[in-house]
């Protein structure tokens, strides 16, 4: 069989330019195939040489990230990260950006992220326990910013709902910034047993390539060159048909079919069809094995008719998975997908030539070496300079603004803080999501972290292990300077799963940021990226999995460069998990850590001043690891009764957010010599709120003490008002009615 020729060396060029590619690209494609590529192969390039498949702008400085370390089974590289857990268990974890199409289309990209990113952890042989989201949109005043945050939070719910995979926490950020090109990342979880780790890998001569699950359409197509790879424009509405379609019954099929196949050996290898459809999951699992692939796209089972052979193979359309399977299973695995109501047709075989060949019957479509097509896209190493505003920003003299300085003055400012998009309750959110199905969720959202326990209910095998779950990113601390800023999202990762009780043990990542071809934005994905690095290596945390989100711009405009960490923790006991509200009348309240004057960047200047500038709070890392581990060995001991981390809003807003979550008051005063704004409203980083009974407070001094981390007793819990001396009174009541209700009313145009 002879290759067909549907391309004429005149015209290839310029579909090659269409579909995203550069002409030194292309040129290299020429100088792989030692022809003019087909249609189907430039389809087929286009997609694993956009950025979002090759990582093409990154790749050389992702390699900074340390990936190894004392839980890890399973690094980089494959569709999860996993780390062991404990008495044989291992979760998968992985988080991933759909920011594109969830800006065309919000329901549909927001619910196929997640169903993507879901795929991810069962195709590692992992049932999949829990979902994250981690979202920004521009300001809720604007009723386009409406329409995309409630359809993209519906999407999730949709998905995950009816999945029957409980969304269990994450964040969202409002801001200007992100009008014009909102972030929808997703991070999910899984539970396996270790010995049932599975890779997406070809191998084999001879053995069958089984598509299982859905049927192929059209939409999809160009889905990760198209909008991914590309900035928004006023030509952005015109991509809606490059959005998937996603259905979540589809998918819960999907998961136990595949299960029940890898848990009986039937696989060889198993993959999902994501970005780039078949093309990416067949030459991936093919590159990794060192094997080439045969297909003939006549026997995929499609949805419209007259598909071409290019439209077959860069399909994304959802819920399909692609496996190897040795010949002898076959049967079984047809019956098995059968028996789940799923299609699963044969549709090519694992050859030893190492190429991919696609063919529809006799006629051969594309031709290409499978390493070239997964692992030779070119590395660039983009021009960076530091962007000037950075210094302008940082110069910005934050005593030049008018502070109130009266109790009444302070308590408006508070609650005006509370009522804040960026600070209010999330409950309207994780209220339309079923974060309780598995019984599993020992700490439900609205805490510092979410708290699942590790175990099968369904079968009885349940263990004390649990495991503790973050993502964070405050993406205006990373726009005023990008590599503190990226290093403080970890640490309030860390700091936030150590006040649930966990102890920080990998991260995965998102990394989204406008075009890596201005020289500016990729000055500040380097800067981001080295100082995550150091700062894991610090934490001796490795990076196991993660996502780069590129060109995230619209009509020139970058949003915030946003690395957003997603971090897993483990505790030994679930019993020893702690939660942020306050709980009796008479604990004494202890703030571990010191308050500085830092109110640059900080979320008062913000809301009270519309300021996004000054100097961001600095981080002592040493002193974070310190403060985290003498926090959380006060919870092990049982004597730290609550824990709550101060983040955005600074100690005035955790100590309210504290006793609204516990319904009681509170008497404090707080030991510093700030002037009352930055007494209460900096955010200076490794700070921790914790409550302890009367006889605890000694132990829990002497543990502070012998770690050398300073604190300051501040008061006691009681009554039904937060009294903070000469700064704040205000009842509970009147701090609860506009921190539990602004976002409701937010959304609806309030």
């Amino acid at each position: 069989m002879s290759i067909i020729n549907d391309l004429s060396a005149d015209v290839a060029p310029e579909l090659a330019q269409e579909l995203g590619l550069k002409l030194d690209e292309y040129e290299h494609i020429l100088e792989i195939l030692h022809r003019t590529p087909t249609v189907t192969e430039l389809y087929m390039f286009s997609l694993m040489w956009s950025e979002h498949c090759s990582y093409k702008h990154s790749r050389k400085y992702l390699r900074l990230f340390p990936s190894e370390g004392e839980h890890v089974l399973q690094g980089p590289g494959e569709n999860a990260g996993v780390i062991s857990v404990g008495d044989g268990w291992a979760v998968a974890f992985k988080m991933e950006s759909h920011n594109h199409p969830s800006a065309i289309e919000p329901y549909q990209g927001a619910a196929t992220g997640v169903g993507g990113i879901i795929r991810d952890i069962f195709t590692m042989g992992a049932r999949p326990i829990a979902c994250l989201d981690s979202l920004r949109f521009g300001s809720l005043e604007h009723p386009r910013q409406r329409y995309l945050f409630e359809g993209a939070v519906a999407g999730i719910g949709g998905y995950g709902n009816c999945l029957g995979v409980p969304t269990v926490g994450g964040e969202v950020y409002f801001d200007d910034a992100y009008e014009g090109n909102c972030l929808i990342n997703a991070m999910a979880i899984g539970l396996m047993r270790e010995e049932n780790l599975t890779l997406a890998t070809a191998s084999g001569v001879g053995n069958k390539l089984v598509l299982i699950g859905s049927t192929t359409g059209r939409d999809g197509i160009g889905g990760a060159s198209v909008l991914a790879s590309q900035e928004f424009d006023e030509g952005a509405e015109s991509k809606r048909p490059a959005v998937q379609v996603g259905d979540p019954f589809e998918e819960k099929l999907l998961i136990e079919a595949c299960l029940e196949l890898l848990h009986k050996n039937l696989l060889v290898g198993l993959g999902d069809l994501g970005a780039a459809g078949l093309t990416s999951s067949a030459s991936e699992m093919a590159s990794r094995g060192g094997v080439g692939l045969d297909i003939d796209v006549t026997t995929i089972p499609q949805r419209e008719l007259e598909m071409k052979p290019f439209e077959i193979m860069v399909s994304e359309s959802q819920e399909r998975m692609l496996s190897v399977v040795v010949p002898e299973n076959l049967d079984e695995v047809l019956e098995i997908c059968e028996r789940w109501g799923l299609l699963a047709t044969v549709i090519g075989e694992v050859t030893d030539t190492g190429n991919f060949v696609v063919r529809a019957g006799d006629e051969v479509h594309a031709e290409i070496p499978a390493l070239c097509l997964a692992d030779d896209a070119p590395i660039y190493d983009p021009a960076m300079s530091r962007p000037a505003y950075i210094d302008e920003k940082a110069a910005f003299d934050v005593a030049l603004v008018k502070k109130p300085d009266t109790v009444q003055e302070l308590g408006k400012t508070l609650v005006n803080l509370l009522a804040s998009p960026n600070i209010c309750s999330r409950r309207w959110i994780w209220e339309q999501y079923d974060h309780q199905v598995m019984c599993n969720t020992a700490v439900l959202p609205g805490s510092d972290a979410a708290v699942i326990r590790i175990g099968n209910t369904g079968r009885g095998e349940m263990t004390n292990h649990a495991i503790a779950v973050s993502s964070d990113c405050n993406g205006r601390y990373v726009y005023l300077n990008p590599g503190r800023g990226a290093q403080i999202a970890l640490a309030e990762a860390a700091r936030n799963v150590t006040c649930a009780g966990g102890e920080p043990a990998a991260i995965t990542d998102c990394l989204n940021f406008g075009s890596p071809e201005k020289p500016e934005v990729y000055w500040t994905f380097y800067e981001s990226v080295k100082n995550l690095a150091e700062a894991c290596k610090v934490f001796g945390l490795p990076v196991i999995s993660g996502n780069v989100s590129f060109y995230n711009e619209s009509f020139g405009e970058p949003i915030y460069p946003t690395p957003v960490v997603g971090l897993v923790g483990l505790l030994d006991d679930v019993e020893q998990r702690c939660t942020m509200h306050f709980k009796d009348a008479g604990d004494t309240i202890i703030l571990v850590g010191e308050t500085d004057d830092e109110l640059g960047g900080s979320e008062y200047l913000s809301v009270q001043h519309g300021i996004a500038a000054g100097e961001i709070p600095a981080l002592d890392l040493e002193l974070e690891i310190a403060v985290q581990d003498a926090v959380r060995a006060g919870i092990r001991e049982g004597i730290v009764k609550s824990a709550h981390d101060c983040s955005e809003g600074g100690i005035g807003i955790a100590l309210a957010e504290s006793c609204i979550a516990g319904n009681i008051g509170a008497n404090v005063a707080l030991d510093d010599e700030l002037e009352a704004t930055s007494s209460l409203f900096s955010e200076t980083q490794s700070r921790i709120v914790v409550t302890v009974a009367n006889g605890d407070v000694e132990r829990l001094l002497d543990i502070l003490s012998a770690d050398n981390v300073p604190y300051s007793v501040l008061g006691e819990v009681g009554g039904d008002r937060l009294i903070i001396e000469n700064k704040i009174d205000l009842s509970v009541a009147e701090m609860a009615e506009p921190f539990n209700s602004s976002l409701e009313k937010l959304v609806a145009g309030e």
